[in-house]
């Protein structure tokens, strides 16, 4: 089928006519699918039919013509891929979402070639903002995990626009189409965390992806498992090397594997002495810059000095900001005063100083957590965890009626016979 007037004139009469309700969009997506290779055989003449459009009205033709003009492979002008930028960003403002649901794969194809540009031109953040709105515009609800996230989450790291990567990183997630979005999404989520120094957030963001189930070991893991090292020793001041029970057979068997740098640098860190943590990073400094994980192998030495601090908290009740820096290995009774008061700052101690004699006084833990606002964080936090107890008994209810889940489970069944195995003794019966 050639692109002829008459065909033209069908096409965009049929966009037109059929975009006023469910029933008729469910009918024009089904016509546009019979002219999908026409669309893309005529690719480079498509783009005057855009101009009789309304994309806010007629969004999902607009979709497939727009698709059908990005589809090619686009020359490396920056002429040309700012003037797809700009059209991918217009339409992605405009569009009505019922519409562009109707076709999802198509929308997700121009947003990917919107990323794709804002890259080459080396000026991500021009596709942070449409980004966001195209999931919020695919999404069916907020725990849905597109195909789009990853993508927004790392223009979101090559931009530095850490804090609009965690407004979409608060949104809890159960629905997930494929499995290689979740690594990247939790991936690039943990470094947008780490940017933003959120530790915690980026623990469990990287624990996710590393005790995810896989078939094989893919490199997002190896690299998170990396980070995640690193991260717990920020944090936590200790990683703990063994496997949850849950975690996949070839992670356990692999990632410890392509990550022993990293685990010797645990033992180091697990001696408590900086000037032995500092000459083991600068013997690797080679593998963690190719790693890029040399700024986050810095923070790791510098938080030495607060676990060494948090230390003295267990052991003296005053001390001198000079026997501070002897004991952890600090050059100076300022320096000490200065690691000391960002600590108190941060939460992570309790203390008083003395200006005058440079004697830091250690506290207890001020909080009596009966306050009305603690008391609200607690209630929240229980209506959390109450919400997530039903959405999962929820997904559980659902699974175990899912066809596909209850043949498979038959066919496992059938590969056992509980005649193969001994009866417990009787003495053992409960």
């Amino acid at each position: 089928m050639n692109l002829n007037m008459n065909s033209v004139e069908s096409l965009v009469a049929q966009i037109q006519g059929l975009s006023g309700n469910i029933g008729e969009l469910t009918q024009l997506r089904n016509y546009l699918k019979q002219c999908d290779d026409m669309l893309r055989t005529e690719s480079t003449r498509l783009a005057p039919l855009l101009t009789e459009l309304d994309p806010s009205v007629h969004s999902l033709g607009y979709l497939y013509i727009l698709e059908a003009c990005t589809s090619g492979t686009i020359s490396k002008d920056q002429d040309q891929a700012n003037e797809l930028v700009l059209s991918v960003a217009r339409f992605i403002n405009v569009c009505a979402a019922d519409q562009i649901r109707l076709a999802p794969d198509k929308f997700i194809s121009i947003c990917k070639k919107l990323k794709e540009q804002v890259v080459f031109l080396e000026d991500p953040m021009r596709g942070v903002a449409p980004l966001l709105t195209s999931i919020r515009k695919l999404q069916s609800s907020t725990e849905q995990l597109t195909t789009l996230h990853p993508d927004f989450l790392l223009l979101c790291l090559m931009s530095k626009c850490y804090k609009t990567g965690l407004s979409v990183l608060e949104d809890d997630v159960f629905e997930v189409d494929q499995p290689r979005d979740l690594f990247l999404y939790c991936y690039y989520g943990g470094m947008i965390c780490i940017g933003q120094k959120k530790f915690r957030q980026a623990l469990e963001l990287l624990h996710n992806v590393v005790t995810a189930p896989m078939p094989i070991i893919s490199a997002i893991a190896v690299e998170a498992y990396k980070k995640y090292i690193l991260v717990s020793l920020i944090h936590l001041g200790q990683f703990a090397t063994s496997f949850p029970k849950y975690t996949s057979s070839a992670a356990q068997r692999n990632l410890k594997n392509f990550s022993q740098p990293y685990l010797e640098l645990v033992n180091s860190y697990s001696t408590g002495k900086v000037s032995e943590v500092e000459n083991y990073v600068q013997m690797n400094k080679d593998k963690f810059e190719n790693d890029n994980n040399l700024g986050l192998v810095k923070q790791v030495v510098s938080s030495m000095y607060k676990r060494n601090i948090q230390r003295l908290t267990q052991t003296y009740l005053t001390l001198s900001l000079q026997d501070i820096a002897n004991t952890v290995q600090l050059n100076s009774a300022k320096e000490a005063e200065m690691h000391v008061l960002q600590m108190i700052q941060e939460g992570d101690i309790y203390a008083t100083i003395n200006q005058k004699d440079g004697m830091v006084r250690f506290l207890e833990d001020p909080e009596q957590y009966k306050t009305c606002e603690m008391i609200e964080r607690l209630d929240f936090s229980i209506q959390r965890i109450m919400m997530l107890s039903k959405k999962v008994t929820t997904m559980n209810e659902v699974m175990s009626c899912n066809p596909s889940y209850l043949g498979k489970v038959g066919r496992e069944r059938q590969r056992f016979d509980y005649d193969d195995f001994d009866t417990v003794p009787s003495k053992f019966n409960l």
